[in-house]
């Protein structure tokens, strides 16, 4: 029987939402590098936007992944947002000398939608919240 869902990728519209759940081990979270990276090209997407409102902790490995994910999704054609780091999380990262590098990041879903309708040209290519009006 398998457990509740670590991580959840959701398509919604030109953009992926994932969702990470819980806190990934090594190999948990290469196994998200590659599912994600696989749906960028499936779903043609031109947006990502990796929600990590549910870690309180964010590990070396963790962080890089997260950077290394939004630098091979630029490649495959999509903008990365990082949105939902904690402000534990946040200064235990500043403090240590983690960051996002050039991974742009929002406070929450709402404003990292708002981020990538504002980066990807296409207007065919916006979402909206869930429930939204257009």
């Amino acid at each position: 029987m398998n457990g509740p869902a670590l991580v959840s990728i959701l398509r919604q519209g030109s953009y992926l939402i994932a969702s990470i759940h819980t806190a990934l081990d090594d190999s948990e979270m290469v196994r998200f590098q590659a599912d994600l990276i696989e749906q960028i090209g499936r779903y043609r997407s031109r947006g990502v936007i990796i929600d990590v409102a549910a870690l309180d902790v964010l590990d070396s490995f963790g962080s890089r992944t997260l950077r290394t994910i939004a630098e091979m999704a630029r490649l495959r054609g999509a903008l990365t947002v990082i949105v939902g780091i904690q402000p534990d999380v946040a200064l235990a990262m500043v403090m240590l000398g983690m960051g996002t590098g050039s991974v742009d990041t929002a406070l929450d879903l709402e404003e990292g939608l708002a981020h990538l309708n504002k980066l990807v040209p296409s207007a065919s290519a916006r979402a909206t919240p869930l429930g939204a009006a257009r």
